[in-house]
C-alpha cells in the first residue's frame, strides 16, 4: 500500500523521512516549516512536494500528515493544523503520548517514532532503524505497520508508557554515552593528546558491550574496587569540579551495581 503523505517539520528527522519514504514508492505532498526556506530545503530533496508556511491543509491530498517538530511545539502545531477529512495525524516523538493529538482536527491519530538519532547531513539507513507505534484504532495502526515495513524490517506496537521507558533508556545508551566520548575528546585535548588513539578502544567497547551484554563487558577501575587509581584519576580531573564529580558518581555507581 502506497500513501501520500505531508510532513509538518523541516528537522533532522524530516530531512531524513522525507526522502526515506518517497524512495519507499510513497508520494511526498507537502513540507510544512514557518519558515519557508527551510520547508523548502526538504522540498529539494524529494521529487514535487510543496513547501509551506501556513497550517490550512484543508485541500492537501494527503491522507498521513506525520508531524516531526520539536516536543515543545506538538501541542501547538497539532492543534493548529488544520486537515482533511479521514486524515491520519501521527507525531515521531519519543515521550509526547497519543493523547497530545486528541484535540487536533485529525479523523485518526497515531505515533510514528523511529528509535535512531537523526543528524542533518549524515547519512542513516532506515532499513535498521527500529520503528515503535501506536494508534488509537487498529485500522490505523495497522495503516501505519505498512508504512513503517516499507521502510524497515524493525516494527513495533508500543504504548506511551511503555514507549517513554524506551526513550529514557535511548538517552542513556545513545546521548549519554555520546556526551562521555565529548568528555574524553576535552581531556585528551586539554593535555595536548590525538583523540584517535581512542578511537578503536570505543569501536571495541561498543561491540562487546552488545555482544556480551553491558554487565559481563565492564572493566576499569571501579568494577575492579581499584579505590587508589580512582583517587588518583579523581585528584587529576580537579581542574573540572563537574567532570571530576560526574567522575565518581559513575565510578560509585558501577561499583554499586
Amino acid at each position: 500500500m502506497k500513501f501520500k503523505i505531508a510532513i509538518l517539520g523541516a528537522g533532522n528527522v524530516a530531512w531524513h523521512l522525507a526522502p526515506a519514504l518517497e524512495d519507499a514508492g510513497h508520494e511526498i505532498t507537502e513540507i510544512y516549516a514557518r519558515d519557508l526556506e527551510k520547508a523548502q530545503e526538504i522540498t529539494e530533496r524529494v521529487y514535487s512536494a510543496e513547501p509551506k508556511d501556513d497550517l490550512d491543509f484543508s485541500e492537501s491530498k494527503a491522507q498521513i500528515f506525520i508531524l516531526a517538530v520539536k516536543d515543545s511545539a506538538i501541542p501547538e502545531v497539532a492543534d493548529s493544523v488544520i486537515l482533511p477529512e479521514n486524515s491520519i495525524l501521527v507525531h515521531t516523538s519519543g515521550t509526547m503520548s497519543l493523547d497530545i493529538l486528541g484535540y487536533s482536527s485529525a479523523s485518526y491519530t497515531g505515533i510514528f517514532y523511529p528509535l535512531q538519532s537523526f543528524t542533518k547531513g549524515k547519512k542513516i539507513e532506515l532499513d535498521e532503524v527500529p520503528f515503535l507505534l501506536e494508534a488509537e484504532d487498529e485500522e490505523t495502526l495497522q495503516k501505519l505497520k505498512k508504512l513503517a515495513k516499507s521502510l524497515s524490517p524493525l516494527v513495533y506496537t508500543v504504548r506511551s508508557k511503555d514507549r517513554k521507558a524506551v526513550h529514557i533508556a535511548a538517552v542513556f545508551a545513545s546521548n549519554f554515552t555520546n556526551h562521555m566520548i565529548r568528555i574524553a575528546e576535552e581531556i585528551m585535548r586539554r593535555q595536548g593528546l590525538d583523540f584517535e588513539m581512542l578511537k578503536p578502544l570505543i569501536i571495541e567497547t561498543i561491540s562487546k558491550s552488545l555482544q556480551l551484554g553491558a554487565k559481563k563487558a565492564q572493566t576499569g577501575p571501579a568494577i575492579r574496587e581499584d579505590y587508589e587509581t580512582l583517587e588518583d584519576h579523581h585528584r587529576f580531573l580537579n581542574y573540572n569540579e563537574q567532570v571530576a564529580e560526574i567522575y565518581r558518581l559513575v565510578s560509585q555507581d558501577i561499583i554499586d551495581s
